[in-house]
């Protein structure tokens, strides 16, 4: 009975799984064409989800292990059950290997059960509930079904009633794993999740490369659309990572804006975009709503608006833009772009940036500068350093980029505290003075395209008439802007960060250094240094030379939690049930430090912001200018030579 009811089960399922993946690459395909690498990614894929993805998956040993057993088992189940008991090849090897691809999956499958009998909050629950059953009726039936093929049990053992549990274990286990990797259920991950790494958006992301750039609107074709107002807006391949989504929660757990009780929750936002493929609303949904918006009330489809639909305008506005949940997603979603792309629609076609937005993006069109600061301003804060300017020297070793921090009197003195530091060091460096503008970091992230285009077109003229080796800033938005963005208008620079460029200067021995002597210092790792552009090191290794060790934070390095100051959040203020910048100030506290390090006048700006009593705050470059003991040293070297002279020409 079995070598009818086993065909039948298998091939049916399989022949149904085709249709619904059919169908379920044309939900993908109602998104916008984007350029792929259909074969080279298809070839791609088994070491991106064998390298990349478990790079991920591994950071949580529990989980690795286990999917390792089950995904693995279940590949190796599947394919030999086809064999075995689809063709009828009733080979005893081959038998046996079935037994053992079972058997592993099974193993795996109980610890998925274990895991479920108490999920953490960041779990889906609903359907995914039952996933881990699913499993082990697969893994379970087929293991018995092939014991008379490897002979260890005799050929109709059990007779019908064994045969009538085991097709009823056989008829669940492909209905969950076969037929839900393309109707829908838990397992659509699966498919999906192969697909979108094979064509994933950012292919440069693989192979243990890093893409973390916005890309550009082509705002000279009018069959562009200004960012995204319908699902189907979105590229195709955005659509199917969506898909991909595995409900896990990292993204959640590690979103400071949902953790501050802000209407953002990544992994319900990639949910609701998934709901926006077929059509339907959030009702089913079976994991942590917005904070603040209960379920139920938002639905939508590919050709409906999604803002107000799927979700409010709030929710996109809450995100800080710290790429965290991309950093945590196992499954390489870009929740980023999609963010932004939303925000492009909103600010460029419906001028609904919220609060403070319309004011700083009019500001930067006037002045160049998001404060609406007079322009002639910007080297106020130098007056008495007698910097060398490009137009006037035509070129130096390093463009020093003073970014919008030189109308902030408190960055002023982290700019002078690194001015200082370079001089000590000997370096041939000057400055744009009146011809730099705003980086545009602020009005991309608003959504504000067309101004972020033209301050960067800006830049890259006035920065094409002068010969220099290297940008270096203080600030990690600029560095990332200037990094990573500028060269799609033609812009390419070397350019540094100023805790990575002191760093050198150190190695070089360029740098006189005593020793920090203050107190305990612990560092916050600025998001768009760190995440962004994978520097975590360079400032670990300028407090180190100044003799500092340094307290880490539960949450530092690639988990460090955001100080809340990136993405335009200050400027778009969407209230939360608690700041972010006070929940980073209790990460500083508990590690008891009296200084906290940090690297970008976002952070500087944000964590000081906190009410005392607190830690105070300082600038890396503030720290390494507090222990130069160079020009002491050369006043020593003069008086010295004074003292020579006098000798030889008495």
């Amino acid at each position: 009975m079995l070598s009818v009811i086993l065909p039948t089960l298998l091939f049916a399922s399989l022949a149904l799984a085709a249709f619904g993946a059919l169908r379920r690459i044309a939900l993908w395909r109602r998104g916008r064409p984007a350029q792929v690498d259909v074969l080279g990614g298809l070839l791609a894929m088994p070491k991106r989800y064998a390298v990349d993805l478990h790079h991920v998956v591994a950071r949580d040993k529990y989980i690795a292990n286990t999917h390792v057993a089950t995904a693995g088992g279940f590949v190796l189940a599947a394919l030999l059950a086809i064999v075995v008991h689809g063709f009828g090849l009733h080979n005893r090897v081959l038998g046996f290997a079935l037994l053992a691809a079972t058997a592993l999956m099974f193993t795996g499958a109980v610890f998925v059960y274990k895991r479920r009998l108490n999920p953490p909050a960041r779990l889906s629950k609903g359907p995914w509930m039952r996933l881990p059953k699913s499993l082990l009726a697969f893994s379970g039936s087929f293991f018995l079904a092939t014991l008379p093929v490897a002979g260890v049990l005799p050929e109709h053992f059990g007779g019908w009633a064994m045969a009538a549990i085991l097709g009823v274990g056989v008829l669940w286990g492909v209905s969950e794993l076969f037929l839900g990797m393309a109707w829908g259920g838990p397992m659509k991950h699966a498919f999906a999740g192969a697909l979108h790494l094979a064509w994933h958006r950012r292919a440069e992301r693989f192979g243990g490369g890093r893409s973390t750039g916005l890309k550009p609107l082509d705002l000279t074709d009018s069959r562009t659309p200004l960012g995204v107002e319908k699902p189907k807006d979105f590229t195709w391949n955005q659509l199917l990572g969506f898909d991909a989504c595995v409900q896990c929660g990292r993204c959640e757990a590690m979103c400071p804006a949902f953790a501050a009780g802000q209407p953002l929750n990544p992994k319900k936002l990639i949910q609701d975009m998934v709901i926006g493929l077929a059509g339907g609303n959030d009702a089913r949904f079976a994991g942590s709503p917005y904070p603040g918006k209960p379920l139920g009330e938002h639905s939508g489809n590919p050709h409906q608006p999604i803002v107000n639909g799927l979700v409010d305008a709030d929710t996109l506005w809450s995100c800080t833009t710290c790429r965290a949940c991309v950093e945590e997603c196992p499954m390489m979603i870009e929740h980023v772009d999609a963010i932004v792309d939303m925000r492009r629609f909103l600010t460029l076609e419906k001028g609904a940036t919220p609060n403070k937005g319309a004011e700083v993006l009019d500001n930067l069109i006037a002045t160049d500068n998001p404060g609406g600061f007079a322009p002639g301003g910007r080297m106020n804060w130098a007056a008495d350093l007698n910097l060398k300017v490009m137009a006037d020297v035509q070129q130096a070793e390093v463009l020093f980029w003073v970014g919008d921090g030189a109308f902030d009197m408190r960055n002023q003195r982290t700019l002078r505290a690194f001015v200082k530091v370079l001089k000590a060091a000997g370096v041939d460096f000057a400055v744009l003075g009146l011809e730099e503008r705003d980086s545009g970091d602020v009005a991309r992230r608003l959504g504000d395209e067309a101004t972020f285009q033209g301050l960067a077109r800006r830049n890259i003229q006035a920065l094409a008439q002068y010969r220099f080796t290297r940008i270096v800033t203080c600030d990690p938005h600029s560095f990332h802007v200037l990094k990573n963005e500028y060269a799609a208008f033609g812009g390419q620079y070397e350019v540094r960060h100023h805790s990575t460029f002191i760093a050198e200067l150190i190695q070089g021995g360029r740098l006189n250094l005593g020793q920090h002597t203050g107190g305990s210092v612990t560092y916050h790792d600025p998001c768009y240094l760190g995440r962004y552009n994978g520097e975590y090191e360079a400032p670990r290794e300028v407090l180190r030379a100044l003799g500092i060790e340094v307290r880490e934070m539960q949450r530092s390095g690639f988990r460090s939690r955001c100080c809340g100051g990136g993405g335009g959040a200050p400027i778009t203020d969407v209230p939360g049930k608690q700041r972010i910048p006070d929940m980073r100030m209790e990460d500083i506290r508990q590690t008891e430090a009296e200084l906290v390090a940090v690297g970008c006048p976002q952070c500087t700006a944000m964590l000081e912001g906190v009410v005392e009593p607190r830690p105070a705050i300082k600038d890396i470059a503030e720290l390494v200018a507090d222990a130069l003991i160079e020009a002491p040293l050369r006043a020593n070297s003069v008086a010295s030579s004074k003292r020579e002279a006098a000798q030889v020409n008495p």
